[in-house]
């Protein structure tokens, strides 16, 4: 049976990444399943044998843009809700990879390589010039988590970060009209028409002044009805401003309750 320290060492999964330890460190392969990460590994086994004292710079590990964007929408799907989700797949399968995916190093991916993804945006005439921005800013906090996950070197991210947000005006972007409540006429005349839970949450949520997705996630469970003084709270469990205002409870009157 071979020693312990004469094994050659194991194929693993970390944030959806194949990696393999050797001397201490870390050595990223690709996305973990990937022929692509099976071929690296082999070749890793390979050179290590041959040469003992064999040992990779994280610059020939090549952790790729599409293995970073591989293993961070991994995350983002266990940690983020679906509409956040679904705005960094937006962002990686319409854009990132399509200009990049396997051509380019992590650490190769410059500011230049920023503003080339953002002219591709704008060009596409999808999103107005605040979405993208704020998919910029998403693209630099993806290469943030990079770092935390030691799959990207500081510096790369920290040079992202000099790429400024496009101003109003700028040549080729768009910006959308504010969005205006709707008026009370046009409310009462349209909820008729409704039906009768949607226009339940529609009454509601202009007496409260909720947002729709704290009226949407309202459950039997998130009132109380236990208090002696006539009204009934309602607690939701999460909502948009939580981090920065705490709890926040939406007091039911008898019209609210009925």
């Amino acid at each position: 049976m071979p020693k312990l320290k004469d094994r050659p060492p194991k194929y693993c999964k970390m944030n959806g990444q194949a990696v393999v330890y050797h001397s201490g460190r870390p050595h990223y392969l690709g996305r973990h399943g990937s022929p692509e990460s099976k071929t690296a590994y082999a070749r890793f086994i390979a050179e290590i044998q041959a040469n003992p004292g064999f040992s990779q710079k994280k610059d020939e590990a090549h952790v790729t843009v599409r293995g970073l964007a591989a293993a961070f929408l991994d995350h983002a799907e266990a940690n983020f809700d679906y509409t956040e989700y679904s705005h960094y797949r937006i962002i990686v399968l319409d854009f990132l990879d399509k200009l990049y995916g396997d051509s380019i190093s992590v650490d190769s991916f410059k500011p230049r390589c920023l503003k080339l993804v953002r002219t591709e945006m704008i060009q596409s005439h999808r999103f107005c010039r605040r979405v993208v921005n704020r998919y910029i800013h998403r693209i630099v906090s993806m290469f943030a988590w990079g770092v935390e996950n030691d799959l990207v070197q500081e510096t790369t991210w920290r040079t992202l970060k000099v790429v400024k947000s496009l101003r109003q005006g700028t040549e080729g972007t768009f910006d959308n009209e504010a969005r205006e409540p709707v008026p009370d006429d046009v409310v009462r005349r349209t909820l008729p028409f409704m039906p009768p839970t949607l226009r339940v949450m529609v009454q509601l949520q202009r007496i409260l002044g909720m947002r729709p997705c704290e009226i949407f996630k309202m459950r039997v469970g998130d009132i109380d009805t236990t208090r002696k003084n006539g009204l009934w709270y309602y607690v939701p469990g999460s909502y948009k401003t939580s981090e920065f205002v705490g709890k926040i409870v939406f007091p039911l009157g008898k019209p609210e309750q009925e």
